[in-house]
């Protein structure tokens, strides 16, 4: 799968699967379940590194899972294997075209990846998704809730105000016109995802953005109960880590005891002359 094939879905009225993956496990569960992209997110810093938000994930760890991702998803042999997506992690793009450039350059060069995904649409974003497409490195957008923008923004549902909308609207039309071959939309009202998969040519994949999208992407170890708390607009389709928990607990319950040690004789006293 490659990143214009997205947009051929699209185009044939095709839902489109996008799963997170985090290593060489999780990878070969979402490519054997037929996710049509498996994206190495940097909620990895999260579900995986066991921060509490996503800022601290550095680059060269997410060029160590991505690679680990890569692994499983080669591990399964039957049917086309995923769009491999990488996210640039906070600060490697932000600071300059130049150092962006290197950082998704070293996703592709290092990685079986073959595009990355960025947050935002800032007239400096701008610049640098214009000069990362113009080298040849496919870059998938990111609107609404932005979780490196979470000391700004918070965690709740973003654009939700006709003001906040008609930004949205004009950032992702920007996106598209910087040449993103797709965009994901996160935590924003239902009717205004419909609008933006109407108004733009390129795949519209929501996340907690209603159902009238071209995709979906969703954290794969939160639709399988595996983190503690999910968001609201991804519930558990299993409870996965419930289950685990209590299979470990019988396991460890049902250890044979040992037998009791053997009993040393007591060494005779030592004489005294």
């Amino acid at each position: 799968m490659r990143p214009a094939d997205l947009a051929r879905r699209k185009q044939a009225g095709l839902q489109i699967s996008v799963l997170t993956a985090w290593d060489a496990l999780s990878a070969a569960l979402v490519t054997e379940a037929g996710a049509d992209a498996v994206l190495v997110g940097d909620s990895l810093a999260m579900v995986a590194l066991g921060h509490s938000t996503t800022l601290p994930v550095t680059l060269n760890e997410m060029l160590h899972h991505c690679r680990a991702a890569g692994r499983g998803m080669a591990a399964v042999t039957q049917g086309q294997l995923p769009l491999l997506i990488c996210d640039l992690p906070f600060l490697s793009y932000q600071c300059s075209a130049d150092e962006a450039v290197a950082a998704a350059g070293r996703v592709l060069k290092e990685t079986p990846a073959a595009a990355v995904k960025l947050e935002g649409a800032e007239p400096e974003t701008l610049v640098i998704i214009d000069r990362l497409v113009r080298s040849g490195i496919p870059v998938m957008g990111h609107l609404g809730l932005t979780p490196q923008s979470v000391h700004k923004l918070g965690y709740g549902r973003q654009a939700t105000t006709p003001a906040g909308q008609e930004a949205l609207k004009r950032q992702a039309l920007a996106l598209a016109a910087a040449g993103c071959f797709s965009l994901v939309l996160e935590h924003i009202p239902a009717s205004l995802a419909g609008e933006m998969r109407s108004l733009l040519a390129i795949p519209v994949i929501g996340i907690g953005a209603g159902e009238n999208c071209d995709g979906q992407v969703r954290v794969s170890a939160d639709l399988l109960g595996l983190t503690a708390r999910q968001p609201p607009f991804s519930p558990p389709l299993v409870e996965c880590r419930a289950l685990g928990v209590e299979a470990l607990r019988r396991w460890i319950a049902g250890l044979p005891q040992p037998e009791a040690p053997p009993t040393i004789p007591a060494a005779p006293p030592t004489p005294h002359c």
